[in-house]
């Protein structure tokens, strides 16, 4: 595969929508195609509501045949393409394009088949991550990626972000969880990648594939992995009086060798935030708390409990509680669940970052990004899954206050920036989408943004699939270089160094 360095995306000629519409209209039923405003309006935008365009045309196909129909008219008739599930993504991959067209895939939402045999499910795009799970308790299985937003998000969704949760410390995220993903390419061809079986012919292509945000194919079947609800589930909630000496504590777990099934953070600010609105029995007088989770038989669970117990005592924690039934367990995760909509009981707006550092840097990081709060202006709330150093800060402002927004956005930029520099990434599950372009230019190099691309023309040449969210080019890293290069290094001004 040549890559041409430096080279820009393909650009498709001027969109035919008249000759587009004309031909969807012979293949969808008219309910499935929106073009008035009262319509559309809802697709605007997905859970990153800082990002709007009021997309042109949504269609909904409500199966396989009519998305490989809507594909090929699309390459036909030169129509960008944005894939949409049930908009609960957090970094604007489902922003719509001007000139293009949304579709969504929430109308594929059958479950094919749950096999307890083998422990697989087959489930179309639109399915809710949650109802996998509901679906597969009569077989004592279960789903494990659990993102906060799961009673409303889509496989789909999932599989386009690499979606994780607060279970896939010890789970993993989607990638460790999908097993094979049906798509259709933008000439409307029929591709599967990966298998039931441990070892499939060809290349390996489905690890790639998840977390390519819409680029590369639209998902029409998805076959995950099933696996066997424990035994026991038991959560230690721990109160610390400082956030390094939380993240000290994450530390000690994880060093000596205990994999918890969760591992969950949340700062004072946070704890304040979420305990009026879920009423989850939070100690208001520390500065952060921990959750962890142990799960297996009971003796397996005892064990690891007292291990933890006295791990996080020995590193300074001011009060311990472990959950004594089901119902309290999910009460503790309730409050860091709803962390998001919470924030809603204290600010107009939040804006939710996501970013990934190693977990030594915990405290410092954490440290830092209040020291911002001043240099910005605004105040930031930390939840995050701490087992794997991914942080998600919500940024409060109001939209209404002229200038917060840009903070807001800047506040944002100068975290991923951070992350960046400690060794960490950009994105721990939210993805790229809009939002994080620019720091693409801070993480990769240009070699290997360059290889990103070509990877993106194999499987769609016209650069028609999800354009607005393109690796970004040798000539957008160099502007954006410029912007914030001091001393030879890319840099926002007043950021803690490490």
């Amino acid at each position: 595969m040549d890559i041409a360095t430096s080279s820009p995306e393909p650009q498709a000629a001027t969109p035919d929508f008249a000759g587009f519409l004309a031909q969807i209209g012979q293949l969808l039923p008219a309910h499935c195609i929106l073009t008035r405003v009262d319509q559309t309006r809802a697709y605007e935008c997905d859970g990153l509501t800082l990002f709007r365009e009021l997309p042109p045309v949504v269609v909904l196909p409500e199966n396989e045949a009519q998305v490989i129909g809507l594909l090929r008219a699309c390459r036909e008739h030169n129509v960008p393409v944005v894939p949409r599930g049930s908009g609960t993504g957090l970094s604007g991959g489902a922003t719509p394009h001007p000139q293009g067209v949304v579709i969504g895939l929430a109308k594929l939402n059958r479950i094919i088949r749950l096999d307890p045999e083998t422990c697989t499910a087959v489930v179309g795009p639109g399915v809710r991550n949650l109802a996998i799970s509901e679906a597969a308790i009569p077989h004592g299985l279960y789903y494990a990626p659990d993102p906060s937003s799961q009673i409303a998000c889509s496989i789909g969704g999932n599989v386009a972000e690499n979606s994780g949760g607060v279970h896939c410390l010890k789970y993993g995220l989607t990638v460790h969880n999908v097993l094979r993903v049906r798509l259709v390419t933008i000439e409307g061809e029929v591709v599967e990648l990966g298998g039931e079986a441990p070892d499939t012919p060809g290349l390996n292509l489905l690890q790639s594939f998840i977390g390519s945000e819409g680029m590369l194919g639209l998902v029409t079947e998805v076959t995950v992995r099933l696996i066997p609800r424990p035994e026991l589930a038991q959560v230690v909630m721990a109160s610390f009086p400082s956030v390094e000496l939380a993240g000290e504590g994450v530390t000690r777990i994880i060093a000596d060798g205990i994999i918890p099934a969760g591992l969950e953070l949340m700062d004072k600010r946070s704890v304040h935030m979420v305990e009026p609105f879920v009423q989850a029995g939070y100690d208001l007088d520390a500065e952060a708390i921990l959750l962890c989770e142990s799960d297996g038989t009971p003796d397996e669970v005892a064990d690891e409990i007292a291990r933890v117990e006295a791990l996080l005592r020995d590193v300074g924690a001011s009060r311990l509680q472990v959950s004594s039934s089901e119902a309290e367990r999910l009460k503790f995760w309730a409050g860091r669940k709803n962390a998001f909509p919470a924030a809603g009981r204290i600010s107009p707006d939040y804006y939710c970052m996501d970013g990934t550092i190693p977990r030594r840097h915990l405290g410092k990081v954490l440290a830092a990004i209040a020291q911002m709060e001043s240099q910005f202006g605004l105040r930031c709330s930390n939840v995050f899954h701490a087992g794997d150093g991914n942080l998600h800060p919500l940024i409060l402002f109001d939209a209404n206050q002229p200038g917060e927004v840009d903070k807001a956005e800047a506040f944002g930029a100068a975290i991923l920036e951070l992350c960046v520099q400690v060794g960490g990434t950009i994105t721990g599950e939210h993805g790229v989408g809009i939002e994080k372009i620019n720091q693409m230019c801070t993480q990769f190099s240009r070699e290997e943004l360059d290889a990103f691309s070509a990877f993106k023309r194999a499987f769609d040449p016209y650069g028609l699939l999800n354009p607005l969210k393109l690796i970004p080019t040798l000539v957008r890293c160099a502007e954006y270089g410029k912007m914030h290069v001091h001393q030879g290094e890319l840099r926002f001004p007043d950021i803690p160094r490490f």
